[in-house]
């Protein structure tokens, strides 16, 4: 469709880190009127489901921010506690998952993107994971934004990769290429009982920053330059975080990109392009749990 293709060029042609940051000065602002306005027309717009926050109403929210990431109430999701079994790590829908194959993943019909690249350009990193598997996640602008992590891990590495912030929704993921690969994104590594997993935090267009629980704001500001940071495995300064529990946030929403190791999960059969994603419901079977038990 020609509309579908202007939308395409207009986002190659438009400043989308300064929009971006533009957005996100917004965001951040205690407004008052102007933001409970701003909240108000948001939660019509996309009907977002107030019951299952913590606070309700759009007067309760200082910042624009401070509504996207709103708490959910308690009792809202239930974490599954098999521990043989992974669990969704956001409120999203699937764009694609499946076999990590000859170091590249599906990113749509036509389309696939390197490993190495979306882990930051490492081939030590992206070792761990080649004929793994990998499930993308998309989180649209109604859904929960807090994410999870979908198993208990000990964090290892976080790298930032700077890139573009062109946006993540199912148009775009069908007709830019190599699009996980080139946005601005924050991938961090865990190691479990039952082998390494990645998470890899995309950036988009209006995203105003992606926080970890860690760590605070990692972006922005946006740099040029790749960092990273490790942590020990044990002791004093070793970062270890349950199943279920927060790991990080996005502000305006964006994708979650999750690999793990091969023979380490078997994703539920029922699962493929579209399925609707809920923090804490069954995502996974972990195969080699017996052995970690």
């Amino acid at each position: 469709m020609l509309v579908n293709k202007i939308k395409i060029a207009l986002q190659y042609l438009m400043p989308k880190h300064a929009i971006s940051r533009l957005v996100g000065k917004f965001a951040a602002a205690e407004a008052g009127w102007w933001t409970t306005k701003a909240i108000s027309y948001f939660i019509k717009a996309y009907d977002i489901n107030m019951a299952e926050a913590k606070l309700k109403n759009a007067e309760d929210f200082k910042t624009f921010n401070d509504f996207f990431t709103r708490e959910l109430e308690e009792g809202a999701r239930t974490i599954i506690q098999d521990p043989n079994i992974v669990c969704y790590p956001v409120d999203g829908a699937i764009s694609q998952q499946g076999p990590i194959e000859q170091g590249q993943l599906i990113q749509a019909k036509g389309f696939n993107y390197s490993l190495q690249t979306l882990l930051g350009g490492d081939e030590e990193t992206a070792a761990p994971f080649q004929d793994g598997e990998f499930s993308c996640i998309y989180l649209a602008p109604k859904d929960y934004h807090r994410i999870h992590m979908p198993i208990k891990g000990t964090l290892r590495e976080m790298i930032y990769v700077p890139g573009d912030l062109f946006s993540v929704n199912p148009l775009t993921a069908n007709n830019v290429p190599n699009l996980f690969a080139r946005n601005e994104r924050v991938v961090t590594v865990f190691d479990t009982d039952n082998g390494p997993m990645a998470m890899v935090l995309v950036g988009a267009t209006i995203v105003a920053s992606i926080e970890t629980v860690w760590a605070g704001t990692i972006t922005p500001p946006a740099g040029k330059d790749v960092f990273r940071w490790q942590y020990p495995e044990a002791g004093p300064g070793a970062i270890t975080i349950d199943k279920g529990a927060e790991m990080g946030r996005f502000k305006l929403g964006s994708t979650v990109v999750t690999t793990f190791a091969p023979n380490m999960v078997k994703f539920n059969p029922q699962d493929g392009p579209e399925t609707v994603t809920r923090l804490g419901e069954y995502y996974a079977d972990l195969l080699n749990a017996e052995q970690s038990s």
